[in-house]
């Protein structure tokens, strides 16, 4: 395999990825997990406390590096260098949506959307961004202030900063944590559409089947270790899978 570039028809692929915390006790977070996804697809990953999901994330984002393995982004590896080379890389191809929104308080919907893109360095097209806004149904919105927006309506403003960059991966942790059933439904088709209209690769963390459900795909957690699948999911199928994580994780160690 390629060291530095691999699976260039992939948004996100991990090889034999493992996450140890600790020198004196060392605790594993991840074992061995290896994932290949595709671009255009919406995955959920869920388990148990503990289940190793979020450290998931966080090495699939760059935002923490393991300690065995490779992280591959749009067919590129993620650096292993200083960590100056790691923030640049996430800011070409890697989106964030996060629980709490992020958003600057005293700075506009439209100019929290571009602000990444200034502190990048690079020139912000109005026309992409006005456009993500009007998809996202923020178009009569670009001059308020966060503290004027409901949750769902901020949680949307962060959808659509992610999305202004057409970055390779969007990954959003638990989007919709924050938030009442209403708003948390309209966020969840907000980023059904960013797949379906955008094109847009999303993986996201949750804990809520129901949000699950809007993914084509759930991948599931347990001790750490990727433990099954389930494709185009209903929200009962996605719960009934939950209840036997420990079973299929016992079955996956061969105990």
């Amino acid at each position: 395999m390629n060291q530095t570039q691999t699976g260039r028809r992939e948004a996100l692929r991990l090889v034999s990825v493992s996450k140890v915390y600790g020198e004196q006790q060392p605790v594993p977070a991840l074992r061995n997990v290896s994932l290949a996804l595709a671009p255009g697809s919406f995955t959920s990953i869920m388990g148990p406390s503990g289940s190793g999901k979020s450290t998931l994330l966080q090495c699939a984002a760059g935002l923490d590096r393991p300690t065995t393995g490779q992280v591959f982004v749009a067919g590129q590896a993620m650096p292993e260098g200083d960590e100056t080379q790691l923030t640049e890389f996430r800011r070409e191809r890697i989106g964030f949506v996060f629980q709490q929104y992020n958003l600057v308080p005293y700075l506009t919907v439209e100019q929290n959307v571009v602000l990444p893109a200034r502190f990048a360095g690079r020139r912000v097209d109005r026309r992409v961004c006005r456009d993500v806004l009007a998809r996202l149904g923020l178009a009569k919105l670009v001059d308020r202030l966060p503290a004027e927006l409901s949750g769902g309506q901020r949680q949307r403003v962060a959808i659509a900063r992610a999305l202004v960059n057409r970055p390779a991966v969007l990954f959003a942790d638990e989007p919709t944590g924050a938030l009442d059933t209403g708003s948390g439904r309209e966020v969840l088709s907000m980023l059904r559409e960013a797949v379906d209209v955008f094109g847009q690769t999303v993986v996201m963390v949750t804990h809520d089947p129901l949000a699950a459900a809007h993914a084509d795909a759930v991948t599931f957690l347990a001790d750490g270790a990727i433990v099954d699948h389930l494709y185009r999911p209903s929200a009962a199928q996605v719960a009934e899978r939950m209840t036997h994580l420990d079973e299929y994780a016992a079955a996956a160690a061969g105990r």
